[in-house]
């Protein structure tokens, strides 16, 4: 479904993203860790086009997008929430994700199709804002949003356009205990259909390990780890670099 090989990206003299190759399969959530700094971000970026590559590439069922621009990417089914909100703060919460309705139904400045399916656009809308929680605010200007229903809203909008990759960058951050769940629900719901690929940056290990099934690891812009959840968790180098306790890498116990 989803391929890097060899991602690289400098700034200057430093390599924040260091020849990285992975491979993403549909019907899988694969966690992406490592401490502050590591690249994760940096790495979504290059996969989503924000960033462009200083070497390798990035190729989507088969074809190589890694000099294709973020809206194309978007139109061919990669999906990207980010860490901080980018949404239309002016529109209405379900205007918000009218508009990604139409983007994915490719309806765009065709004023007569917008009118032909009005209702059908809105009708999908709804049924998303329902769907996190947010049908009480659907009228209400996206900005008067509390942070946490700002989240989802932007969950909503990346939901409408129906991705085959959806990459979500730490969606729970800054939420309270209270909205959550709405998400994590939302991402393991995701999780049952089998032709989707989900990427997850996430620094709370608790919702790692109940999503993951499978965890890579970046350290200093490398991968130095790939593998099962409690595989990855266990290795001397992720206990060091991500945990933070130094191990005996002779006996694999905390020294």
């Amino acid at each position: 479904m989803l391929t890097t090989h060899d991602l690289t990206i400098r700034f200057g003299g430093h390599v924040a993203v260091d020849h990285v190759s992975c491979a993403f399969q549909p019907g899988t959530l694969t966690a992406i860790v490592g401490p502050n700094g590591a690249g994760k971000t940096t790495y979504f970026n290059l996969i989503s086009g924000q960033l462009r590559a200083s070497e390798g590439s990035v190729q989507l069922n088969g074809v190589d997008i890694t000099n294709e621009a973020t809206s194309a990417r978007t139109h061919r089914g990669l999906g990207r929430a980010f860490q901080l909100t980018q949404l239309f703060p002016n529109l209405s919460v379900v205007e918000n994700v009218r508009l990604a309705v139409q983007s994915r139904r490719k309806q765009g400045l065709n004023w007569w199709s917008v009118w032909l399916d009005h209702r059908g656009t809105l009708d999908r809308a709804m049924e998303l804002v329902e769907r996190v929680k947010l049908g009480a605010r659907a009228g209400i200007a996206a900005s008067s949003l509390a942070h946490g229903d700002q989240r989802k809203l932007e969950v909503a909008m990346l939901m409408a356009l129906e991705p085959s990759v959806y990459m979500f960058d730490e969606p729970t951050a800054g939420m309270s205990a209270d909205d959550v769940p709405v998400i994590l629900d939302l991402i393991r719901a995701l999780k049952t259909e089998p032709d989707k690929t989900i990427l997850l940056v996430e620094h709370k290990m608790d919702v790692v390990r109940e999503l993951a099934d499978r965890i890579i690891v970046l350290h200093n812009g490398q991968l130095v780890a790939d593998g099962e959840p409690a595989e990855v968790m266990a290795s001397p180098i992720v206990q060091q670099a991500y945990l933070g306790i130094a191990v005996d890498e002779k006996t694999g116990a905390a020294a």
